[in-house]
């Protein structure tokens, strides 16, 4: 199988073999080698397929760390600032086989000349003709006379508004009373009322 769909650390990989890849930190010591859990083998030209005792073997080459990833918090107004920062726990593995073979070194080719057999000849089978009767339609129903619509109910002739009710007359507005003339200072009065001092 050219490709296998395996299952690490709740997570889904599609690898092929001599593929390095990193996935999450797994607890398996530098050098060692485990089989995970497989979900699906294909390649080579065949569909994929549900593994039954296909097992694929993977070596844990090493241990990394992630990029840092820089965390920023602020609220505007209010002083508050938070910084922290990130780096993700890796591990870096290697797909040794699939299928609990190890690919094979390619070997040099021998200079020998081959010769190409001819292709087999295939039989032609011929589909025998078959005959599909045809089924006779079943005849369409007429349609039913459409009912005769209801006469239309004659509207109720429409009542008469009542008219419309007379205003009352104004009433008239009270004469403006004339302006008091401002009352006359005492003192000054006092003046113009008394004896001459000469």
């Amino acid at each position: 199988m050219s490709y296998a769909i395996i299952s690490l650390g709740g997570k889904q990989y599609r690898v092929s073999e001599g593929q390095r890849l990193l996935v999450d930190r797994l607890p398996t010591e530098d050098g060692k080698t485990f089989t995970p859990d497989v979900l699906l083998v294909g390649g080579d030209g065949a569909t994929a397929l549900v593994p039954k005792d296909v097992t694929v073997t993977v070596k844990v080459l090493g241990q990394q760390r992630g990029p840092k990833i820089r965390i920023g918090k602020y609220k505007k107004r209010t002083g508050y600032k938070r910084h922290t920062g990130f780096r993700s726990a890796l591990t870096q593995i290697e797909i040794e086989s699939i299928g609990g073979m190890k690919k094979a070194a390619a070997k040099p080719k021998a200079a020998t000349v081959e010769t190409v057999a001819a292709p087999a000849e295939v039989e032609v089978v011929e589909a025998a003709a078959v005959e599909v009767e045809a089924r006779p339609k079943a005849p369409a129903k007429p349609k039913a006379p459409a009912k005769p619509r209801a006469a239309a109910k004659p509207r109720a002739p429409a009542k008469p508004r009542a008219a419309a009710k007379p205003k009352a007359p104004a009433k008239p507005r009270a004469a403006a009373k004339p302006k008091a003339a401002p009352a006359a200072d005492p003192e000054v009065a006092s003046d113009t009322t008394g004896e001459d001092e000469s």
